[in-house]
């Protein structure tokens, strides 16, 4: 009796570290296609925040001001607009230089301007180039300012994280099968006498495999519930902190990485199991101990 419970107890112990190793792994391919789905939002969010400025004519009326930015409003390019006034700039300027430049100067040389942010679609060096001869265009507009290398350069680089994050990603994807299923591998391996012994006693291989693979299916369950509520943790955290960055606003495609999460977990721990009990089927009762 008193084996018997230590064996149960070793056979619970192996079971709960498969389940958590599995989970862990799970989570991490959760991990991935969390950062798959927000590498959009991410990459939407730096365009969207690279503007340019709309130098207007000194004379400018007020009336013609918001003429102009109500018709760049009006386009589908433009996200928003903020009107700055030849005060505010300078006011601005001061505060980023940490002097009174216009006490030495003696008048204020700026002129006032419209921010513009555009859409990320829009957002990339050949669009702004069209754009800025569009807006060339108005009357009272005196230039279209922008850090034409700053835009060339953001674009440059998203599309390399972006190329990064999809190899990182199958690379970790196949990390993650190969120890899943290593995991199962073991977890098989231990019990490869009571596979030998069910044969030896005339079972058929499919009535020996029958409980390791529902056994095996549960725990990728298990697993898998328990890396989605990791993910919800996760995805809470994310939300609260950094909610600007990260969209998680899109329970469908949110809850359907969940049901994807779980029926991978089943499918990789069964298909896992299957050939790992198979392995040990064809084997001989003398290479059992090698």
């Amino acid at each position: 009796m008193k084996e018997s419970k230590v064996v149960k107890r070793r056979l619970r112990s192996s079971y709960f570290i498969s389940i958590i190793s599995i989970a862990l792994l799970l989570f991490m391919v959760g991990l991935m296609g969390l950062l798959i789905l927000n590498a959009r939002n991410l990459s939407e969010y730096v365009k969207e925040n690279i503007g340019f400025s709309v130098i207007l004519e000194e004379d400018v009326k007020e009336v013609d001001i918001i003429r102009i930015q109500k018709n760049l409003n009006a386009t589908d390019y433009v996200k928003s607009t903020r009107y700055i006034t030849k005060e505010k700039a300078a006011s601005e300027l001061e505060e980023m230089l940490g002097e009174d430049f216009i006490s030495f100067l003696g008048f204020n040389p700026l002129l006032p301007s419209i921010e513009v942010n555009l859409y990320a679609a829009y957002a990339n060096p050949d669009s702004i180039l069209i754009i800025e001869k569009d807006i060339e265009q108005f009357s009272h507009v005196k230039e279209v300012y922008y850090q034409k290398s700053l835009v060339h350069l953001v674009n440059e680089n998203i599309r390399k994280i972006s190329m990064i994050i999809t190899i990182f990603s199958l690379m970790l994807f196949l990390i993650s099968l190969s120890l899943i299923n290593n995991t199962i591998r073991l977890s098989v391996y231990a019990r490869r006498f009571i596979i030998n012994t069910m044969k030896l006693v005339g079972a058929t291989n499919s009535f020996i495999r029958r409980p390791f693979l529902f056994k095996s299916a549960a725990h990728g369950l298990y697993a898998a519930i328990f890396a989605n509520a990791l993910m919800l943790g996760l995805i809470y955290m994310a939300q609260k902190e950094f909610a600007e960055l990260f969209g998680f606003q899109d329970l469908q495609t949110i809850g359907l990485l969940f049901i994807s999460i779980i029926l991978l977990g089943i499918i990789i721990n069964w298909i896992s199991t299957f050939f790992a009990v198979s392995r040990f089927l064809r084997m001989k009762t003398d290479d059992l101990y090698y």
